[in-house]
Parts: structure tokens; sequence; C-alpha cells
């Protein structure tokens, strides 16, 4: 198979990421905040619709980029399911344990890309810093979201499943990390970020919705909060932010760019704080302070490595 090169993460890879970041963690406020009109299975599955509809025409009349037929099925098959599990077995588990657990377990996805791009793809092998960077970025989602629960005294979720929702929690990340090594290491690498887009949306429409119906969330209440929910998360969150993403995937080391989406869950105690009158304590901000060390910690080899040509370069000059 016929890879292009990736680069490593620089300042404007970071800069995207933290805009991203900040659009998915606004997200999840989203989400909630009209879940009483449209159940989440059922925003997931329209919004994965009309994004694709979106990216269709938008590819047809706008950006014209040539899909490549030689993507096997199989591939495109994987990189769509992928997408579709994480939502599933988020809204699943969210059923049988606590919303902590399962930001903390669906932040396992880098952990699941990095291992199997490693395996696969020698340029995404992460150092021994880089490798604890990664450890001390997840120890700080666990501590900024597990934290308070065990402080509060209910580290166990009521009702017997609560280990069963655990399970469904760590399944959306095995999801989203298979999703994440499909798009890079098989032949769905060599697909313009539009068709690696449209795969996943329109297996997540075509697997999302008969599971919202199968679940009863089919009650649609037209209320402003829900249009205007639905037409960010379509627009912004599904179609333009998501095409931002896959066509990072394409630039850079897919690696890297996973650790950096620890910020999301971060941004979206901030909204949730700003919006929905939440409250944040120390472990919230201890926790970010470790994912912030933690994010340094894996572009360290990169900053000595640009630092190097930049003292080469100038010496090259005198």
């Amino acid at each position: 198979m016929k890879s292009d090169v990736h680069r490593p993460v620089d300042l404007r890879a970071f800069l995207i990421c933290v805009v991203l970041s900040m659009i998915w963690g606004f997200q999840q406020t989203a989400i909630k905040a009209s879940a009483p009109d449209i159940g989440p299975l059922m925003q997931v599955a329209l919004r994965s619709g009309g994004a694709a509809f979106l990216l269709w025409c938008a590819n047809r009349f706008w950006l014209r980029e040539k899909w490549n037929m030689n993507v096997k099925f199989t591939d495109a098959l994987k990189v769509g399911l992928g997408f579709a599990g994480e939502f599933f077995f988020v809204a699943l588990g969210l059923q049988y344990t606590n919303a902590s657990h399962i930001s903390v377990l669906l932040y396992t996805a880098p952990f699941f890309a990095a291992i199997g791009l490693s395996i696969k793809l020698p340029e995404e092998r992460l150092s021994a810093i880089q490798w604890a960077g990664l450890v001390t970025a997840f120890t700080g989602i666990a501590t900024a979201f597990l934290l308070p629960v065990f402080l509060s005294g209910s580290a166990v979720p009521e009702g017997e499943m609560w280990l069963l929702g655990d399970f469904f929690g760590l399944m959306s990340g095995f999801c989203w990390g298979l999703t994440t090594i499909s798009m890079r290491a098989t032949t769905m690498n060599e697909a313009p970020a539009s068709q690696m887009l449209f795969c996943q949306l329109a297996s997540g429409f075509a697997v999302l919705l008969p599971c919202a119906i199968l679940f009863g969330q089919t009650h649609i209440g037209l209320t402003p909060l829900m249009l205007s929910s639905m037409g960010f998360q379509t627009f912004v969150v599904a179609f333009a932010s998501y095409l931002v993403w896959c066509q990072l995937l394409k630039q850079y080391l897919a690696a890297r760019l996973g650790i950096l989406v620890f910020m999301t869950p971060l941004f979206g105690v901030l909204f949730s704080v700003f919006i929905l009158g939440d409250r944040i304590g120390l472990p919230f901000v201890a926790g970010s302070l470790l994912v912030l060390a933690g994010l340094f910690m894996v572009q360290t080899k990169h900053i000595g490595l640009v630092r190097r040509r930049r003292r080469m370069s100038a010496q090259a000059d005198k």
C-alpha cells in the first residue's frame, strides 16, 4: 500500500486541534441540553445523515476531490463501523454507569491507536518520553473526572450493571482507536479527506438510525433549542470539524494527533460551567495541568528537532 509522508505535529496542527477540541467539547453540552427534545442516538444518527448529504454536495460542487475507487470495501467498512460503534457504545454505556466513567474510558482511544499504529507503521512509534506523556495526559483526565466521584463517596455507580456500562465505555474508546488505525494503516489512507469522512457519516446514519428506533429514541420535539443544537452538530461538528480532522490525519502523524484530543473533555467541562451552571473544583484544575504537561511531553521530541534544525540553519547562514 502506498503511503504519504506524514509530519510530526507542529504549531499549526496544535492550534487547529485546540479549536477542534473546543468544538467537540461544546458538542457534549449541545447533546445534553437538547436531550429532552431528541434522544442522543437520534441526534447522532440525523446529524450524520445530514452531514453526509452536505459533504456529498460540497464535494460535487466545491471541493471536487476525486474519490479513490481502489479503496477496499472492507477498509471503508472498518472505518464506518468504528465511527458508528464509538457513539453507539457511549449512548449504551450511559444507561448503566456514570458519565464520568464514560468520559475517562472513551479517552483510552489514543492508547489503542498508538499501540496499533506502532505495530503497523514504524513512523508512528512513540518514544519513551512520549509514552510517558500519553500516560500523564490520561492520568489528568482520570483525575479531573474520577477523583471528584471518589471524594463524594460514590465511586461505584448505583445498580448491578455498572461493570457492563464501564465495558461499553471501554468499547467506545476501542472503536475510536480502531477508526484512527483504519484511516492510517489501510487503503483508506489513500482516499481524500472527503471520502474518508463520507464513509464514516454514511455508516453512522445507516447503523445508528435503526439503533435509535430499537431503543425507543424516536421522539423529536421541534423546539428552538433542538433546532439550533442540531444545526450546530450537523454543520459545525459532523461536517466541518470532522472534515478538518480527516485532513489532519492525512498530513500529520496520527498517534500524536490523537493525544491532543485529551483537551476535548476539559473544554466540555468548561462549557458546562459557563452554559449549564456546573461547578469545578481542585481535581479538575489538577487534572488539567497534568493533561497540559502530558501534551508538552509528547511534543518534546519534535520541539527539540525543530530547535536543532534552526541552529543548523543559522550556522549555515553564517
